[in-house]
C-alpha cells in the first residue's frame, strides 16, 4: 500500500513583535459602533487569560503573503536538499491573497501558487501550481487531497504551503483583531510503501447550513470609518466557540474510528491555533468522548502565547519547530501517532490521523 510520508518541514516566523502592551492606545467599539470605555490595562489582561496570547508576529511592510510561503517553502527545501524540479503539485492555503500594506485590497491573480513557484524558479511545466482557500483548515485540506494524488498514483512528491498575512484585514477598532497574527509553514508529502508510517486516516466537514457566517467580512466597528467601503474580517467568537467545542472533537473521534486506532494511543495533538483556552476545551472534551481522564496537557503543544493566530500558517508552523528541536521539551519520535486538526471558516473541520 502507498502512502503519503512528511519529508521536509519549513516555516517562516516573520519578525516584527507585537505586543499585547502595543493596543493600549487602541479605541475599540462594539459591533453596534458604541465606545467601548474598559480599562485598557484591564482588557489586555482578559485578554490573554483567555486566548494565552502574549504577543504576535507580523509581516515587515514590504512582504506579502506570497513571499512569507515562498520563504517557508524555501526552508523545507533547502533543509531537506529536496530538488524543487522534482515538485508534482504545489498547494498554497490561504484566504486573502497577497495584500499589500497599508490595504486591505485583496491581490489572488495570479495564484500564490504559481507566485512561489516562480520564485523557487521552477521551470517543470509539470508541477502543477494552485491555490486553496479552506478558512484556517485549507492547510491541512491541501495535505488531505496530496495524499490523494500520491496513493492514487498521480503524485510522488508534494508540497503543501500555508501562509497568511492577517494583519492587513483586520479591523483595528475590534477587540478581535488582536487575536490574528502573520506566517507561513511548508510540509512537503512523499509516496512511500512503509506501511508503519504516514497518513493513515482523515475526516473533513463543512457545516455551511447553520454557521457559514459565524466568520465573515464586513464593515469597520468605528463609526467614522463604516462608510468608507471597506471590509475587514469579522468573528462571531463566541457561537465560533460553541460550535468548535460541540463539532471538532467529534471529527477527530471519526478519523481515529477510521484508523481503528483509540485515543489513549496518541502521542501528540496538534491543533490549529486558534484560542488556547478554546483548544483546552476541544482536548478536553475528545477525552470525555472516550471516558479518559483530563489529559496532560503536554500532549496538545501550544504556540499561541507568542505567535498568535496565523490561520493557516499554525499547524505547519508548529510542526517544522517540533521536527527541527526549536519546540523546548517537545518532540515526536519515530512510531507516535499524532492527531492533527483544525476549525475555520465556512465553517470547516478536518483532521488527519498520522504515524511518524
Amino acid at each position: 500500500m502507498i502512502r503519503s510520508v512528511f519529508t521536509a518541514t519549513g516555516s517562516y516566523i516573520p519578525d516584527v513583535t507585537v505586543r499585547n502592551q502595543d493596543f493600549l492606545t487602541a479605541q475599540f467599539y462594539t459591533k453596534e459602533g458604541a465606545e467601548i470605555p474598559t480599562n485598557s490595562a484591564h482588557t489586555l489582561t482578559k485578554f490573554q487569560e483567555i486566548t494565552g496570547i502574549c504577543e504576535r508576529r507580523y509581516a515587515r511592510p514590504e512582504q506579502k503573503a506570497s513571499e512569507l510561503g515562498f520563504l517557508a517553502a524555501s526552508d523545507a527545501l533547502t533543509s531537506s536538499g529536496i530538488d524543487p524540479e522534482t515538485l508534482d503539485y504545489i498547494i498554497v492555503a490561504h484566504n486573502f491573497g497577497d495584500v499589500a500594506h497599508g490595504s486591505n485590497r485583496v491581490d489572488m491573480v495570479p495564484s500564490l501558487a504559481s507566485r512561489i513557484k516562480a520564485l523557487l524558479h521552477i521551470k517543470n511545466p509539470d508541477t502543477i501550481a494552485y491555490d486553496m482557500a479552506f478558512g484556517c483548515p485549507g492547510w491541512l485540506e491541501g495535505i488531505i487531497q496530496a495524499n490523494y494524488y500520491i496513493r492514487s498514483g498521480d503524485a510522488k512528491r508534494c508540497l503543501v504551503i500555508g501562509t497568511e498575512t492577517l494583519s492587513r484585514v483586520i479591523d483595528p477598532h475590534d477587540r478581535d483583531s488582536m487575536l490574528f497574527s502573520d506566517g507561513s509553514g511548508a510540509v512537503i508529502l512523499e509516496a512511500s510503501d512503509d506501511e508503519h508510517t504516514g497518513i493513515l486516516s482523515h475526516h473533513t466537514q463543512t457545516h455551511a447550513h447553520d454557521y457559514a457566517t459565524l466568520l465573515n467580512m464586513s464593515k469597520s466597528y468605528a463609526p467614522t470609518q463604516a462608510d468608507s467601503g471597506d471590509v475587514f474580517m469579522k468573528m462571531n467568537g463566541r457561537k465560533l466557540y460553541e460550535f468548535a467545542l460541540n463539532q471538532v472533537p467529534l471529527v477527530i473521534k471519526k478519523a481515529l474510528d477510521k484508523a481503528g486506532i483509540s485515543l489513549s494511543q496518541i502521542n501528540k495533538v496538534l491543533i490549529h491555533q486558534a484560542n488556547e483556552k478554546m483548544d483546552v476545551a476541544i482536548l478536553q472534551r475528545l477525552y470525555k468522548l472516550y471516558n479518559l481522564d483530563s489529559p496532560d496537557l503536554t500532549l496538545m503543544p501550544m504556540t499561541i502565547s507568542w505567535l498568535g493566530n496565523s490561520s493557516v500558517a499554525t499547524i505547519p508552523t508548529l510542526l517544522d519547530l517540533i521536527q527541527k528541536g526549536k519546540f523546548d521539551d517537545q518532540q515526536i519520535k519515530p512510531g507516535d501517532k499524532v492527531v492533527i486538526a483544525s476549525v475555520g471558516a465556512g465553517m470547516n473541520i478536518n483532521s488527519v490521523i498520522y504515524q511518524f
